[in-house]
């Protein structure tokens, strides 16, 4: 079959239009939106595993070295955090450029790969130092799959059920979390929780024999114990440990490599987004993309999406400068105030608080007198309200407005954050002053407060916001526009990240969850003022929306 002669989109009427359609075949095989959201969503899956996988791992890094583990300091834990959060910033600021110039679909193919180093490299570390760059590699994978994934869902899926194919995406990222727990309480208690085994004790503090990990962490300040921080690893340099179970952690970090080699086979089977065909002026392979994953019963003619397509393209075409890239963004007014409208939207996201649950969950429930292997268990419960709070997000989307869904979130986490706040205050800081254990009632209701937050958070917030980051800027620079917010987010993730767990030792429970809870009360104001609604709008009709508001 000849190839078609090619046709400028500067002018194009809907009859060349049509003939366009008429002459192009698909380019592949049929693959409903369904299939290559489910594929797409791997990325997503793998950015939910590698991000909550850490939580049941923690507490076998702390472990002693002579144990398997990397004896982890408080500055430790949270760089181990950090590092991935920091290459999570740099995927997403590079993901949404490498995305733009080169494709959706190539760039998750890529990140398959990278997923893959990340998690055999972290897997083998020896030491803290070298999972230290592989955390910051896995980082670079993470941060492109939450730069490139959403863009390609929202540019791929009919606007009659972008919003929920969209909200897909956050489910599979809560469901990769509540996978990782899972795996990791069942690792945990095939090893009995953390233990090890005592040769000797030069200081003369423990007997030979075998301990729970929480026998000799109890010895502590932050645990109640006698013994600062300095102390308290300086007594475990001394021990003379025969044997631990502390090497659980790798089993854990492994099994992310599975769904990375699945993500490279069936990214390699799905069609580019025929939205960024249309802004690299390839008509032909768009329409082929396209006739890929339409049902024109359902979605209407497809010449006429096209079309749409075309006169935004054309739009842009009038206004184009040189560069598309982040240089012109900041010059252009209306793309600036809308940029920071994003970025803002994009920090929210992460001022919720909500990996101080997903990283830091067993910690925070151990600070409230809840065993090890018991915290890492009941993890798993916090999974669970997540994925149940992203189902019931889809629902959300699509009945209520963003805006709607997005204060009220904001305003429910104030709301149950402070509760964490005052449970620790009033009822688990005096026994940890006074070295006794807080009741048993407190740790099980810090578990229901933060499974109602969780609720919250991924019903809401997670889908709203992600959502409309791939809706708002403009599909010339989307990919730099949400690269660039995305990197604020991570970064904002990695300031929380690394800090909370210094947090946590120094102000204790109350005074950290108090600072997040009257932050979240704050920003619901401010996004009564700032926030744009793109509810029911084709992502052209919000371009324009966009252009009108912020001009």
């Amino acid at each position: 079959m000849s190839t078609p002669a090619p046709i400028s989109l500067r002018g194009i009427t809907p009859a060349q239009m049509k003939e366009a359609v008429n002459a192009t075949p698909p380019s592949g095989k049929r693959r409903g939106i369904v299939a290559v959201a489910t594929v797409a969503t791997i990325g997503s899956l793998l950015f939910g595993y590698d991000t909550g996988v850490i939580s049941g791992a923690l507490p076998y890094m702390y472990m002693p070295y002579g144990a398997d583990g990397l004896q982890l300091t408080a500055l430790e834990e949270g760089a181990v955090g950090g590092f991935l959060l920091v290459g999570a910033a740099f995927g997403a600021l590079f993901g949404g450029r490498l995305s733009d110039r080169y494709g959706r679909r190539h760039n998750i193919t890529m990140l398959a790969i990278i997923f893959l180093i990340g998690a055999l490299g972290t897997t083998f570390a020896p030491n803290v130092w070298v999972m230290y760059p592989f955390r910051f590699i896995l980082g670079l994978a993470v941060g492109g799959a939450s730069a490139t994934v959403p863009v390609y869902l929202a540019e791929s899926a009919p606007k009659r059920i972008r919003g929920s194919i969209v909200a897909v995406d956050q489910l599979m990222i809560v469901t990769g979390q509540m996978l990782a727990f899972t795996m990791n309480a069942i690792i945990s208690a095939a090893n009995g929780g953390p233990h090890l085994t005592v040769e000797s004790d030069p200081s003369g503090t423990l007997v030979a024999g075998s301990y729970a990990y929480d026998e000799i962490t109890a010895l502590s300040a932050a645990n109640g114990g006698v013994m600062d921080e300095a102390s308290f690893h300086a007594f475990l340099d001394q021990l003379v440990i025969s044997s631990g179970n502390g090497q659980a952690w790798r089993y854990m970090l492994v099994l992310c490599s599975v769904p990375a080699i699945a993500l490279w086979i069936g990214i390699r089977l799905m069609p580019e987004s025929s939205r960024w065909y249309i802004a690299k002026e390839r008509l032909y392979e768009a329409i082929g993309s396209l006739k890929r994953v339409r049902d024109e019963a359902k979605d209407g003619p497809v010449e006429d999406e096209l079309m749409e397509m075309v006169e935004a393209r054309q739009h842009e075409i009038e206004e184009e400068a040189s560069k598309r890239g982040l240089g012109y963004v900041w010059s252009v007014p209306w793309l600036r105030k809308l940029l920071l409208v994003g970025i803002f939207l994009a920090v929210i996201n992460q001022t919720t608080g909500v990996n101080t649950v997903m990283y830091y969950a067993p910690k925070v429930l151990s600070f409230a007198g809840m065993g090890t292997s018991a915290a890492i268990t009941a993890q798993v419960a916090n999974g669970a309200f997540s994925v149940v709070g992203s189902a019931l997000g889809i629902w959300l989307i699509g009945r209520f407005r963003r805006r709607q869904i997005l204060i009220a979130d904001v305003t429910g986490v104030g709301l149950t954050l402070l509760g964490i706040a005052a449970t620790f205050h009033f009822t688990i800081a005096p026994h940890i002053t006074a070295g006794t254990t807080p009741p048993a009632w407190a740790a099980y209701l810090i578990l229901a407060l933060m499974g109602l937050f969780m609720l919250i958070v991924q019903s809401s917030n997670g889908t709203v916001v992600w959502t409309m980051m791939g809706e708002i800027f403009p599909s010339n620079v989307r990919g730099v526009m949400n690269g660039t917010a995305i990197f604020c987010m991570w970064i904002a993730n990695a300031v929380i990240t690394w800090t909370f767990p210094k947090m946590m030792e120094g102000l204790g429970g109350g005074l950290t969850y108090t600072f997040y809870g009257l932050l979240n009360l704050i920003v619901a104001v401010i996004l009564f003022k700032i926030m744009p609604e793109t509810h029911n709008r084709s992502l052209e009709q919000i371009e324009r929306d966009m252009q009108e508001r912020f001009s």
